[in-house]
């Protein structure tokens, strides 16, 4: 990219808990680096298991109440969805232990590291130690030790999970988002204008950005 290539700002509306979250985002990256412009990506919480328990639910077993998803269906369910990973540069590892837990801890964090610089990088730690590492991601200590790996300092962040500081940011952000329609995710809302849900697809996306900078243009 240099310096005339056009910088679009996407916001996007996800949990660490979709899968289609991290899917989505690989296919814009590719976007991206097909139509050669750069983006200003803000990431916005959302909770697709508001009221998941702390000690949270496995995987299987909360589709199959979810959505009535035979255990046939569940093992299909992960095989595709690994090979839509691999084909994207995603390690999921998701097997009939896998977990769902809450992640309203993990906004908070995120959140923090919004005021930091460092949002970007956490949230794609944290797809990683969830959907690869398989780490609770709903536990402080190891929140706290994602959040350093990145370059957030370990007491601050400590604090933060600590105090609640940040849950009325959250839940605020959270219900701007809602009350515009957001009731899926990933949501995209690329250059303040188009809103789109759901992994779209890499041309997909490139055709949007391509949209959006011919109008920047015009």
């Amino acid at each position: 990219m240099t310096t005339s290539d056009p910088v679009i700002q996407i916001d996007i509306i996800s949990d660490i808990m979709c899968p289609w979250c991290i899917v989505g985002f690989r296919q814009l990256e590719q976007a991206l680096g097909v139509t050669n412009m750069g983006a200003r990506i803000l990431w916005h919480p959302f909770e697709l298991n508001p009221t998941m328990p702390p000690e949270g639910q496995n995987l299987g077993e909360h589709i199959a109440e979810k959505y009535g998803t035979t255990p046939e269906q569940s093992v299909q369910n992960r095989a595709q969805m690994q090979k839509t990973g691999q084909s994207l540069g995603i390690d999921f590892q998701l097997t009939p232990d896998s977990r769902i837990v809450n992640s309203f801890a993990a906004h908070q964090m995120l959140d923090f590291a919004l005021s930091q610089g460092l949002q970007h990088p956490l949230k794609l730690a944290l797809f990683s130690a969830h959907f690869t590492d398989q780490r609770d991601v709903s536990d402080a200590e190891v929140l706290v030790d994602v959040a350093a790996s990145v370059g957030l300092d370990r007491d601050a962040a400590t604090k933060v999970l600590e105090d609640g500081a940040l849950v009325d940011s959250v839940r605020e952000k959270q219900q701007f988002w809602t009350s515009r329609g957001v009731s899926g995710v990933p949501s995209m809302v690329f250059d303040s204008k188009y809103l789109v849900t759901g992994a779209q697809g890499a041309e997909n996306y490139a055709q949007l950005l391509q949209r959006v900078a011919q109008e920047q243009a015009a």
